[in-house]
């Protein structure tokens, strides 16, 4: 099979690219035929294999690569792979040595977007929007790593974006596809838990420092990192040590700290499977510092050490839904059904076995409980006898390959054409509105640093400067649908950020 852009015929007299191009474009409606149906009369069908380009290398973006070359038949070409640090990107390089190499997501999409077809994205969160949205105004497929995007405002634009250009979407949260998720709606929608009332979501992140001071040394880039487009849309930076290539999660400017990192594969499920949307309050807290007596510690570029966070839904059978969200260290109180020697973390949150506790979601009904790890992984009823007695049939098909599975259905939803094959998490109706609830979180951590100055008396110490902070303990009231905070305006500033002079805007 030739790669796209040649002008290879098929049986319709369409090249495969003009094909592909249309059929995502929804320029006109066209039937598919698998290549097995017409090989044997000497035709490749226009849409066998797909051509996949590649933005982010090294760690998750690795992992993404080599899961989609897992899938059987083979059907994706990794055609294009572009990075900004050759140091994470060498093994990838190595594995995909036919493919062209670029340091600049841009350079490669205006030379090379006539020969791939989709893109699979896993930078830094602050530049996930601007390349996502680049890509599907090509009308490019995409695969976005979560979560979408760094700020609210860019979630709804590429989720605006995805129904505008037509192209299929998936977010990398893998548990979204996973056995897991199919079992817990079979519960639900058997009504083993009765109604749904309160879910507890935790994790144990962050695992990278957070609650820390910007650092006062400068260090030089190291040799194969651009840092210039590894900054990309932020703010200008000079470069930090100790950031690259995992450690920004930490920093406001650059990541989205424990929440981002974990909340849409905790989340997820009853995001999913309850039917959430947007919240309509958001209220919580978070850990404090303090460098010297009754001073208070100001460090508003890291996120926190840890957060509780409470959410606040209106289902749509009217009733209220409670979900609150844990880091940190912090985790929900102990169900009474276990037994008191064993270890909750690894009884709800993790893969029987393997020590893999990253975080759990817990569902508290009028008929019972449930638990699952992150995604939906390994879901048990609580108490753990009633997994014994209780046997629901299975109702909905299992994704082929689990957790791998989330890339084969985008692979094959690419080659379908947009609308005609289903993928677990896509921007419309899921991926994007859980994003813009994820980080409603952090607009809360954010605003939590806002301060005023003041002067006080203190019985013991007497006149001294302090400060107060409006933004902590009251309940956020959110507008969904408008994407502003009513009742604190501060907040706001925290929906949309600038990006760097040189990048642009964000706009469909």
């Amino acid at each position: 099979m030739e790669k796209p852009g040649k002008k290879k015929k098929n049986s319709s007299g369409l090249s495969r690219r003009k094909f592909v191009g249309i059929t995502a474009s929804g320029a006109t409606a066209l039937t598919i035929v698998p290549s097995f149906a017409v090989s044997g009369l000497g035709h490749v069908a226009p849409s066998d294999k797909l051509y996949l380009a590649a933005v982010g290398c090294g760690g998750e973006g690795a992992s993404d690569i080599r899961a989609f070359m897992r899938k059987p038949g083979k059907n994706v070409v990794i055609s294009h792979l572009c990075d900004v640090d050759d140091r994470q990107a060498a093994p990838i390089r190595k594995e995909f040595p036919k493919a062209p190499y670029y340091h600049d997501w841009r350079e490669m999409f205006d030379k090379e977007h006539e020969h791939f077809d989709a893109v699979t994205v896993a930078i830094p969160d602050h530049n996930h929007a601007i390349v996502g949205l680049r890509a599907m105004q090509l009308h490019k497929h995409l695969y976005l790593q979560k979560p979408l995007t760094h700020d609210i405002y860019e979630a709804r634009i590429l989720t605006k974006a995805a129904k505008k250009y037509k192209v299929v979407t998936q977010m990398g949260d893998q548990g979204a596809s996973c056995d897991g998720m199919r079992t817990l709606r079979e519960w639900i929608e058997a009504d083993i838990l009765g109604d749904i009332e309160k879910v507890y979501c935790w994790t144990d992140r962050p695992v990278w420092p957070q609650g820390i001071p910007w650092p006062d040394e400068r260090p030089s880039v190291p040799a194969g990192l651009n840092w210039d487009l590894w900054l990309g849309t932020a703010k200008e930076t000079e470069y930090i040590d100790n950031l690259v290539p995992f450690n920004w999660r930490g920093w406001w400017r650059f990541g989205t700290g424990a929440l981002g990192d974990m909340g849409c594969h905790i989340m997820g499920p009853p995001f999913k499977l309850l039917h959430l949307g947007y919240p309509t309050e958001v209220s919580g807290s978070a850990s404090t510092v303090y460098d010297g007596i009754f001073s208070e510690a100001q460090y508003p570029e890291s996120g926190p050490v840890s957060s509780s966070i409470r959410f606040t839904y209106t289902l749509n059978n009217g009733k209220t839904l409670q979900l609150y969200w844990m880091d940190g260290g912090i985790t929900p109180e102990r169900p009474k059904e276990l037994d008191p020697d064993k270890n909750m973390n690894e009884i709800m949150g993790d893969w029987p076995g393997l020590n893999d506790y990253e975080g759990a979601t817990l569902f508290i009904g009028t008929k019972g409980k449930a638990a699952c790890g992150w995604g939906g992984r390994n879901p048990i009823l609580l108490p753990l006898s009633r997994n014994k007695d209780v046997h629901v049939p299975e109702k909905y098909p299992r994704v082929e390959g689990g957790m791998d599975g989330h890339y084969w259905q985008f692979i094959d939803a690419c080659i379908a054409g947009y609308g005609n094959a289903e993928v677990d998490s896509p921007f419309e109706d899921y991926a994007g509105p859980l994003t813009e609830t994820v980080l409603m979180g952090n607009l809360l951590l954010r605003s939590f640093n806002i301060r005023k100055k003041v002067k006080r008396t203190d019985p013991v110490y007497g006149e001294m400067e302090s400060f107060v902070y409006p933004g902590r303990y009251i309940d956020f009231k959110w507008d969904g649908e408008n994407m502003r905070i009513t009742n604190f305006e501060p907040a706001n500033q925290f929906v949309k950020r600038e990006y760097r002079k040189g990048w642009g805007t964000l706009e469909l």
